[in-house]
């Protein structure tokens, strides 16, 4: 009788637990439900404003584009990433003579103006990764894929235009991720870079916060950064800048002055000093070869000049050379 009774307590007591246990889960389910349904709502709304504002806005961009000179439709990041706006047909055989091998595309279907088949013909790799403008960021995992096929391009010499609408948001996402994981950048470097060439670039929260979470999966996963060119540009880049050429004649040289402190017989014990002796293998290296090759030039420049300046600049004979004031009579 009494184990009877025990046994109809625990009955009693296991279904009392699988309850809360169920109304727990509806709970945590229906909370789940709740904010899962206004994301979905919120993205639904902005999707129908980004929808209605695309002819718009794009109507702005391409009138300030032909009235303003600093307003440019595409960018060169570096000598392999072009930043900008979305593509008309027409811009697709100059892309081509650029170099351009492959597209990254950011846009959603309604925001795509020039087709698949365009791109095909003329041998460019278009790689679609649909986002929606405005709030929202690509996944991690297309920012990924983006990475590698920027990266994979230019490891093949051949270079890759990013885009969006305006290549303000969404786009930048992508090439400051490029450059965190390829460039050795940090977030705020590689976005002050960006922003030096292409000012009007501006990140949603939710894509910054994409930025940095890209970052610190690269630093919680251990990925090296490999062994990369810096950043340059190429002749065509430098041109369409419109830069100043700017000689004031100044002449840097570096002398043995220049390494006091450097000497290893003083350097702090431990890791310190292997840092220090390093650094001072490194400036002597730098020193030795661009003593030579001062040299050869200052000796071709000195064949050069006439008879009358010849006279002021003489080299010595010894790794070092002595610069007098050519302005004095």
């Amino acid at each position: 009788m009494y184990i009877e009774e025990v046994k109809a307590v625990t009955i009693e007591e296991e279904k009392e637990e699988e309850e809360r246990v169920s109304s727990g889960n509806a709970e945590t389910l229906s909370s789940d439900t709740r904010g899962t349904l206004v994301v979905d709502v919120r993205k639904v709304v902005v999707g129908v404003g980004a929808r209605a504002l695309f002819y718009p806005t794009l109507l702005y961009n391409v009138v300030r584009n032909r009235i303003q000179t600093e307003f440019r439709w595409w960018d060169w990041i570096d000598e392999f990433v072009l930043l900008g706006a979305v593509p008309f047909p027409s811009d697709v055989k100059q892309l081509k003579r650029l170099g351009v091998c492959g597209v990254v595309t950011l846009n959603e279907s309604y925001e795509t103006l020039v087709p698949p088949s365009l791109y095909q013909a003329q041998g460019i790799h278009n790689l679609v990764l649909p986002t929606r403008d405005y709030m929202f960021a690509p996944s991690l995992n297309d920012i990924f894929q983006a990475v590698e096929f920027i990266h994979e391009n230019a490891s093949n010499g051949r270079r890759t235009y990013v885009h969006c609408k305006a290549g303000r948001g969404r786009s930048t996402t992508i090439v400051l991720c490029y450059l965190v994981r390829y460039k050795q950048m940090t977030p705020n470097d590689a976005y002050e870079h960006v922003k030096a060439i292409r000012p009007r670039v501006l990140l949603a929260s939710s894509q910054w916060k994409a930025v940095q979470e890209f970052y610190t999966h690269l630093m919680k996963t251990g990925i090296t950064y490999p062994l990369t060119f810096p950043i340059s540009r190429s002749p065509g880049l430098i041109a369409a800048r419109n830069l100043l050429a700017f000689d004031d004649s100044s002449t840097l040289i570096i002398t043995e002055a220049d390494l006091d402190g450097y000497d290893p017989s003083n350097l702090e014990p431990g890791a310190a000093r292997n840092e220090r002796r390093s650094d001072f293998g490194l400036i002597w290296r730098v020193r030795v070869a661009g003593v030579a090759a001062l040299s050869r030039v200052s000796c071709l420049w000195l064949n050069c000049q006439p008879p009358s300046k010849r006279s002021i600049v003489q080299l010595a004979q010894a790794d070092t050379v002595d610069i007098h004031d050519t302005h004095k009579p």
